[in-house]
C-alpha cells in the first residue's frame, strides 16, 4: 500500500480522494480517505458504507433476451458456435452506463459470418456500452441474428424463474445489479495532544459504470434516505393498515381536489415531468422505478396505488403533496 503525506484538520470532518486509477475498461479503482473521526466512529461509517456499496448502488443490466424459433434455452442455432445458453451468459457480462429508470428494448440484428460483440447492440438515447469488444456470439455462416433485449436498471442480484416462454421464445437472465465489484476499508488512529482520532480509509473497485467516486457519493445518499425517516414524527403503531387509514384521510381528501382540478389541465400536466418539481432523491428514484414520469401520472394513483410504491411511507406522499400544492399551474384554495 502506498503511504501518502496526509494533512488532517482537527476542527472539521473532511473527505478527500487520494487515488483515482481506471485499471481497465471494466475496472476502476479509487481510494479515499474521511477524518478527523472520534475513536470508534471510523469503523461505524465503514461497515455502513460497505455494505451500501455493495448492496445499494444501482446500475442498468439486460434482463432478458427473446430469440426466433428457438425451443429451448440450450438448443444450438445452425450456424453459430455458441448454445442459446451460452448467449446468455454472455449477455449478462455486458456493462452498461444509463440513468434511465424502468424498462427499455434493444435490438441485435446482424449478418454472418462475423463475430458479434457488445457493440452490434442498438440501444435506446442515453445508453452506454462501457466495452464495446465484449463477445456475444460468433456466426460461421452467412445466416441473420436477430435478438431482442430488455434492460432496466436496479440494485442487488435478481434471480429471475424460467416461465414458459414457449410463445413469446423470451428468456430471462439473472441480472447483477451491482457496479461495485469489491471495496474494502482500514481504521488508522493518531494523536493530537491529549486526544485521539481516527482516519477512515476506503477502497472501492467499480465494473466501470460508475466511477468509484460516483459510487460513493450514491451510496452515502442512498444511506441518507434510509436514515431519515428515525427524523420524522413516531408513529403510535406498527400496525401498517389502521396508520395509513388514520393518518392519510385529510392527505388524501387534498389529492382528490388536486386530481378533479389537474382535470382541466390534462394535456399542460401530461408534458410536466417530475424531474421539473423539486422532489427528493428517494421520492424521484420510487417514482421512476414505479413508471411514474409526469405530474399527470402522479395525480392519476390513488391512495392504494401510492402507499403500494417500494420503500414508500405516508411521509412521503405528504412531502408530495406539499409540492404538488406549491405548484402554480394547480395550485388550490383548500379552505
Amino acid at each position: 500500500m502506498v503511504r501518502e503525506k496526509v494533512t488532517i484538520s482537527t476542527r472539521t470532518l473532511q473527505w478527500k480522494c487520494v487515488e483515482l486509477r481506471k485499471e481497465t475498461k471494466r475496472l476502476s479503482y479509487g481510494r479515499f480517505i474521511l477524518a478527523p473521526l472520534l475513536k470508534g466512529q471510523a469503523d461505524t461509517i465503514g461497515i455502513a458504507m460497505r455494505r451500501a456499496l455493495l448492496g445499494e448502488t444501482e446500475v442498468t443490466c439486460i434482463t432478458r433476451a427473446k430469440f426466433e424459433k428457438i425451443p429451448h434455452e440450450f438448443y444450438t442455432l445452425t450456424g453459430i458456435q455458441e448454445s442459446v445458453h451460452e448467449i446468455l451468459m454472455n449477455l449478462k457480462e455486458i456493462v452498461l452506463k444509463s440513468y434511465l429508470y424502468g424498462t427499455h428494448n434493444a435490438y441485435i440484428c446482424v449478418k454472418g459470418p462475423r463475430d458479434v460483440t457488445s457493440e452490434d447492440i442498438i440501444l435506446p438515447t442515453f445508453v452506454e456500452i462501457i466495452d464495446n469488444t465484449q463477445h456475444i456470439a460468433t456466426i460461421s455462416e452467412p445466416i441473420d441474428l436477430y435478438i431482442e433485449l430488455q434492460i432496466e436498471r436496479n440494485r442487488g442480484y435478481h434471480h429471475l424463474q424460467l416461465q414458459n416462454n414457449l410463445e413469446d421464445r423470451s428468456y430471462p437472465i439473472d441480472a447483477v445489479f451491482m457496479p461495485v465489484r469489491n471495496t474494502n476499508f482500514s481504521v488508522h488512529s493518531y494523536r493530537n495532544g491529549t486526544e485521539m482520532y481516527e482516519i477512515l480509509f476506503l477502497e472501492i473497485w467499480t465494473n466501470g459504470s460508475l466511477t468509484p467516486k460516483e459510487a460513493l457519493q450514491q451510496a452515502s445518499r442512498n444511506l441518507i434516505d434510509l436514515f431519515m425517516t428515525f427524523l420524522h414524527p413516531e408513529e403510535e403503531s406498527f400496525n401498517l393498515e389502521k396508520t395509513q387509514n388514520k393518518a392519510s384521510l385529510p392527505l388524501f381528501t387534498i389529492h382528490e381536489k388536486l386530481r378533479k382540478t389537474a382535470k382541466e389541465k390534462e394535456i399542460a400536466l401530461k408534458y410536466y415531468f417530475i424531474d421539473q418539481a423539486e422532489f427528493s432523491p428517494k421520492i424521484y428514484n420510487s417514482l421512476k422505478k414505479s413508471n411514474i414520469h409526469t405530474l399527470w401520472d402522479l395525480l392519476n394513483k390513488n391512495q392504494e396505488e401510492l402507499l403500494k410504491i417500494q420503500h414508500f411511507g405516508i411521509e412521503d406522499v405528504r412531502h408530495i403533496l406539499s409540492i404538488l400544492e406549491m405548484e402554480k399551474d394547480f395550485a388550490i384554495d383548500l379552505r
